[in-house]
């Protein structure tokens, strides 16, 4: 197997800049010594540590993971824009590189002088370009802004410009970071299609992105990077799965603290005084009620029968409600309601909603309202739960208290996600998994 990027035992190290140590002039910093060297361990941070990967000729790899884990380092490192702390980058072949939106681009000349100066900057002679340029121009759809200073241009503007230099340079090796974000749908799918031109004619490709549909679409391979760190290599939809594993993990003990930070500082009172607020949905979230019941847990159950804030589109949820009376009632009303992040209510209901009347209560219990199917979108909802008189006095009303998020591969829109197939003729063909 030839490789066409070899990288060994990579470091990178950036300091951390404060007020405390920050040098006046650029003759000041040199006369300081080794920058790095001199700093304390707190005063530096590590973009990357100890990576390596080898990457063979025309295969397309992905490489994934969260903001700030490294994965811009390692493609300016791959690219020769900066140079590692310690090990080594190898790169067989010419190198094309669209990193940074607008980089190597002069906001103050022309479209078309930028576009001679990068080509010039990726190894082609100025005849080559000449024979390119309306190619490029094409491409990039500028054709009526060529001649204007790319600093009047969008952010779509310089991504396609950048993009149609850095194809046409024909490399060997093409980096590709995100930028492909900022461009309309017409023409990423042409940039898509361009990659899958590429892969055919035996190019290598390293990008990333944090579209995981498209790493597991488009490429041979997936580098998940953390903190720095190689997590995981290898099969995209393998590589994907644990990525996303450690996500709701992550998701989870976020969602868990917001919420919990939310319930401390909401403030708990008893009494009649506190009354709820005149129009329930403009409410935001709080706490009421006279506490003659008092709901004491509320856990969220997913299949795997554990607490938890992250559940997949179309899964089980339960509703532990643990609550308590000191005193026996007779006259309770136990309610969830389910809200989007907007306040709009997607499902309320309660039991005597459901024709169940309540008949007795005294000391602590749990009730469990069970969704069968959570068959909603993705996206991040909330909980009212609460009990009351059949007349809506509240004993213990929470508010939108409780947070969890629901994940789903699919881009859905609006709130809930029926159950549903799709049915087609003979004469009309898909590719791809119909749901």
């Amino acid at each position: 197997m030839t490789h066409a990027i070899k990288v060994d035992r990579l470091l990178k190290v950036y300091r951390r800049f404060s007020r405390r140590r920050r040098f006046a002039t650029l003759k000041s910093a040199l006369l300081s010594g080794n920058l790095l060297s001199d700093l304390r361990p707190h005063e530096t941070f590590s973009a990357l540590q100890d990576v390596s990967l080898d990457v063979a000729e025309g295969r397309t790899v992905g490489v994934i993971g969260a903001n700030g884990s490294g994965k811009s380092t390692l493609l300016r490192l791959i690219a020769g824009i900066t140079k590692p702390t310690a090990g080594t980058v190898w790169v067989k072949g010419r190198i094309s590189a669209l990193i940074e939106l607008g980089a190597g681009f002069h906001p103050e000349i022309s479209g078309r002088e930028n576009v001679f100066i990068n080509g010039i900057m990726l190894g082609l002679s100025k005849q080559e370009i000449a024979r390119k340029f309306d190619e490029i121009v094409a491409f990039a759809e500028l054709e009526d802004f060529i001649e204007a200073p790319v600093k009047t241009y969008s952010s779509g503007m310089y991504m396609r410009l950048g993009f149609a230099v850095a194809i046409n340079v024909d490399p060997d090796v093409l980096l590709i970071d995100e930028v492909l974000a900022v461009g309309d749908q017409n023409f990423t799918r042409k940039c898509l299609d361009k990659l899958a031109e590429f892969r055919r004619r035996g190019k290598t490709i390293l990008l990333v992105t944090h579209a995981l549909g498209l790493v597991e679409r488009l490429c041979d391979e997936a580098v998940w990077l953390d903190d720095g760190r190689v997590r995981a290599t290898g099969d995209p939809k393998r590589v994907i799965d644990a990525y996303l594993v450690d996500v709701e993990e992550g998701e989870e003990k976020q969602i868990a603290n917001a919420d919990a930070k939310v319930r401390e500082s909401t403030e708990i009172t008893a009494g009649s005084g506190d009354d709820p607020p005149p129009d329930m949905f403009q409410a935001t979230e709080g706490r009421w009620g006279s506490r003659e019941i008092e709901i004491v847990k509320v856990t969220l159950v997913g299949d795997d029968h554990q607490p938890t804030h992250v559940f997949p589109s179309g899964s089980r949820m339960a509703i532990h409600v643990r609550a308590r009376a000191r005193e026996p009632v007779s006259d309770f009303v136990f309610g969830v309601g389910l809200f989007n992040v907007e306040g709009v209510c997607c499902y309320g209901t309660n039991t005597e909603v459901e024709d169940l009347t309540s008949d007795h209560m005294v000391g602590e219990g749990e009730i469990i309202f069970t969704v069968d199917s959570l068959d909603l979108v993705a996206g991040t909802y909330k909980l009212d739960v609460a009990v009351h008189k059949r007349d809506g006095y509240p004993y213990d009303y929470h508010r939108l208290l409780y947070t969890f998020r629901v994940k789903s591969r699919t881009n859905d829109v609006g709130i809930f996600r029926p159950r549903h197939r799709w049915k087609f003729p003979t004469n009309i063909r898909f590719t791809g998994p119909l749901k």
